[in-house]
């Protein structure tokens, strides 16, 4: 992930910031008919967790605004591969930046490494060289996916124009703002500074204290909670399920753990 500071006059503050914070609260269980909220995703081989992650969230937050009738996986590999402009494939990126391209550009389908679902699956898997793959901005990868490039782009008459998003912006630090936006609109992403302990992690509340820098990540938050009287953001990560807590985790939340709630973004389809 590369880093990039936020200009502060670009934070967006949801409307609604006298809602009800319940103590707890899990995008899976808010809206059981979006499947994606619950999925956990791979970036194997490659820095695209700005990618993945912001993918996933893009893919969560259309389902949701549809209340569940496009629920598809939307492409971190056309993301990833073409957004010239939000940083360098796998050598990282900025999630800011990829939800102003999702606004501006849209994105077709893809799902993961050997998925064959959507026009663009992930090419990367653990074996592959750590290498960004060509951009295709005119075809399909996916040479079985029976809808052609760019009529991919729409979802009949739920999207008659290309999947994207009308609004992307860079949330406020506030606690409270960054709950309400989550469960008002579902999943964000979070950009914060990794140590060397976090890539042991397995449970618990995960609190930095011994380890170096290990460089910065992107991920996306699916809700919070508490843990032994620790309040917690709740995170699924991209290194696949064999990571962590079935490629879950929990954070420390309300003290900026790690820089966790500076660099958090997201946006609103256009739907």
């Amino acid at each position: 992930m590369v880093d990039e500071t936020i200009d502060d006059s670009k934070r967006h503050r949801p409307d609604v910031i006298n809602a009800d914070i319940p103590e707890s609260f899990d995008a899976r269980e808010q809206w059981p008919k979006c499947k994606t909220t619950a999925s956990i995703k791979d970036q194997a081989n490659c820095g695209s967790c700005w990618a993945v992650s912001s993918a996933a969230a893009m893919s969560d937050r259309l389902c949701i605004a549809t209340d569940g009738k496009v629920s598809i996986n939307l492409s971190p590999e056309y993301l990833m591969t073409c957004c010239s402009e939000c940083g360098e494939g796998c050598n990282g990126g900025y999630p800011n930046k990829a939800w102003d391209w999702f606004q501006s550009n849209g994105l077709v389908t893809g799902g993961g490494y050997l998925s064959n679902e959507g026009c663009q699956p992930y090419q990367i898997g653990h074996s592959s060289p750590d290498v960004t793959p060509p951009c295709s901005r005119n075809a399909c990868t996916n040479k079985k996916y029976p809808i052609p490039f760019l009529q991919d782009f729409h979802k009949g008459k739920i999207r008659k124009k290309m999947i994207q998003c009308r609004q992307s912006f860079v949330l406020s630090t506030s606690e409270k703002e960054i709950q309400t936006e989550l469960m008002t609109n579902g999943p964000v992403v979070a950009s914060f500074v990794v140590y060397a302990d976090f890539m042991s992690y397995k449970s618990g509340v995960y609190q930095h204290v011994t380890g170096g820098y290990q460089g910065r990540h992107a991920v996306r938050v699916i809700g919070w909670g508490v843990e032994n009287g620790v309040k917690y953001w709740l995170v699924a990560n991209s290194w696949n399920t064999f990571w962590g807590d079935n490629g879950l985790f929990k954070i420390r939340r309300g003290n900026n753990e790690c820089e966790f709630e500076q660099q958090m973004t997201a946006g609103l389809p256009a739907v």
